[in-house]
Parts: C-alpha cells; structure tokens; sequence
C-alpha cells in the first residue's frame, strides 16, 4: 500500500475540520450550537497540522511526539512557522478539542493558522 502524501492528508483533515463546523457544529449568528463536533473540528484540524509537521519532520512511524517536541522542531525551522503553529495549538487544540469553544472566530482564525502552516509545509518541501 503506498504512503499517503502528508500534504494532501493535511489539507484533507482541514477540509473535513470545516465540513464538521458548517454541517455538524451549526453556526447560530457568531457562535456554534453543538460543542461536541467544534471538539471534534477542532482535533482534526490540529491533526492536519501534525501531519503536515510530521511530514517535513520526516517522521514516519505512528504516534505522536509531544507539544514540546513539535515546539522545538519548529522553533530551529522558522519563527514565523512557530508562532504560527503555538496559535493553531492554543486555537484549535487547546480552546477547540479540550474547551469546546463555541466562537466562531476561534474556528476561523484557528482554520487560517492551519492553512498557513500547512502552505508554509507544501512550500518548503517542493523545493527540497
């Protein structure tokens, strides 16, 4: 069976992490109706970060390093991309999967540091 490409499976992730809040998590003015799936949202869109992250890490086997392995790795990669990825670990990790934080915004802005993380990924390993 061949390897999935990292970045497509993160895109994908964050993809499903917006099907869940538009059909699942139901968007009332500017809040959600439904903590579970903002939870659920929230840990697939983190998900595709790692990833992402695993992806240029060049990490291969299954389970995860911790949030300061990650912090670490990134920190020596790019500031930009670290401050970045603390904001998708605050937004999306923290404040969405544990919290179930039912702003809108916090969805929003935590998708936008997703993607960019992600881009930043797909950038850099196209021209490894």
């Amino acid at each position: 069976m061949a390897t999935k490409d990292p970045i497509s499976e993160a895109k994908r992730y964050v993809e499903n992490a917006r099907t869940i809040l538009r059909e699942k998590a139901i968007k009332q003015d500017y809040l959600y109706t439904d903590r579970k799936y903002v939870k659920m949202a929230g840990h697939t869109a983190y998900t595709g970060v790692l990833l992402a992250l695993d992806g240029l890490f060049g990490i291969k086997e299954k389970g995860r390093k911790d949030i300061n392995w990650y912090r670490d790795q990134v920190a020596r990669t790019d500031k930009k991309l670290l401050t970045n990825f603390m904001s998708a670990y605050e937004l999306l990790h923290l404040s969405m999967s544990y919290d179930g934080n039912l702003d809108v915004s916090t969805a929003k802005s935590g998708l936008w540091h997703a993607d960019e993380i992600i881009q930043w990924v797909e950038q850099r390993t196209a021209t490894c």
